[in-house]
């Protein structure tokens, strides 16, 4: 059949197959015989390519993405957590008094026409400085639009940083204050009694870990420290702190491994303080570390660890107070993007019974 034949037959036959539903488009002629078996007419016969050789497909394609996104975590932020946390203030105040009230007084002997002895109060009015602080959250239309496409809620995710920044921040300022201002924290208020310096230990040195991270010290020789805190917080209140008294431990991660040091009757340090303080809490502070290149906010003159009576006569220590937790501002639409400002306040630790918190430091 040649190829005049072919197309009279495929024009032929055609009707009768498009009416069964199969079609052919651009097809005009079945195949001649001359042309079945010329393999040079075949397209992948090719002497050459045209493109670029390529057997792969776009990487992108078999790439996969995650739905879930995973966050970096930051060492934990607890000051709040020794102390507890109360608002003073709001953003307009700049200072706050916290009264102090003394009673003073003197007897004398009875008699019936005499009109000697006296009762009286002492006033006091310590003051404390606010410092506000801030930061912005701005991102643009097309920085959305292409977070978007990898499944991200980029607004979501900057406010979350926003106010994550100001926490940490706030945190700071509970332990360490702010240069500059009548505004201290936890481990600098300057009515802060003296640190101690822990005992001299068998291995040598005063710290209960070496440089290299091994014990230097016996769960003995832990527990006599704590309990050196212990003696001298009693003897500073004279009676007003005893071992039933609600009590926070507060030293660094690193440090808190040596409560599970064990003395040779299998007793570790935490079961003593467990058998002797009954009301005693133990809050890990990372910033009481040592400060290293991993631990940039830790104490540079070593590690430190407080014993802190949480009440005195019923009367709180100390908070952690604030002005401001989180004051979002209006959201401000610019050309292509949006910028929103959030701020808080601190007033630092405020320490209404600095004797009732003792403090070790090189442990």
């Amino acid at each position: 059949m040649n190829l005049q034949e072919a197309r009279a037959r495929f024009a032929a036959e055609m009707p009768w197959v498009n009416e069964r539903g199969v079609y052919f488009h651009g097809a005009t002629s079945y195949i001649p015989d001359e042309f079945r078996r010329d393999y040079s007419l075949a397209m992948d016969a090719q002497p050459s390519l045209a493109t670029d050789p390529n057997s792969a497909v776009p990487a992108m394609l078999t790439t996969y993405i995650d739905p879930s996104v995973y966050e970096i975590v930051f060492a934990p932020t607890k000051a709040a957590e020794v102390l507890g946390e109360e608002r003073k203030g709001d953003w307009l105040t700049d200072t706050a008094m916290f009264p102090v009230v003394e009673h003073t007084g003197e007897v004398s002997s009875y008699g019936d026409f005499d009109n000697n002895g006296r009762a009286g109060v002492n006033t006091n009015w310590p003051q404390r400085q606010s410092y506000l602080f801030q930061t912005i959250m701005s991102y643009g239309e097309r920085e959305l639009e292409r977070a978007g496409l990898a499944r991200i809620n980029w607004v979501s995710e900057i406010n979350r940083s926003g106010a994550d920044l100001l926490n940490r921040y706030m945190n700071l300022t509970y332990l360490f204050g702010v240069g500059g201002l009548q505004n201290y924290g936890l481990t600098n208020d300057p009515n802060l009694s003296a640190a101690l310096t822990p005992a001299t230990k068998a291995a040598g040195g005063v710290t209960w870990f070496t440089a290299g991270g091994s014990p230097n010290a016996s769960a003995n020789e832990v527990y006599n420290d704590i309990i050196a805190l212990f003696e001298n917080l009693v003897n500073t209140n004279q009676g007003l702190v005893d071992k039933d008294t609600a009590m926070t431990l507060a030293l660094s991660p690193g440090s808190s491994v040596a409560l599970t040091f064990t003395n040779s009757f299998n007793v570790n340090v935490e079961d003593l303080l467990k058998k002797n303080f009954s009301k005693l809490r133990v809050v890990t502070i990372p910033q009481y570390g040592v400060q290293t290149t991993s631990n940039t906010q830790g104490i540079a003159a070593g590690n430190l660890v407080q014993l802190i009576a949480d009440e005195v006569e019923g009367q709180d220590t100390g908070f952690a107070a604030f002005s401001e937790k989180l004051r979002s501002h209006p959201i401000i639409r610019e050309l292509s993007s949006f910028k929103q400002k959030a701020t808080s306040g601190s007033w630092g630790a405020i320490l209404r019974y600095p004797v009732g918190i003792q403090q070790m430091l090189g442990v």
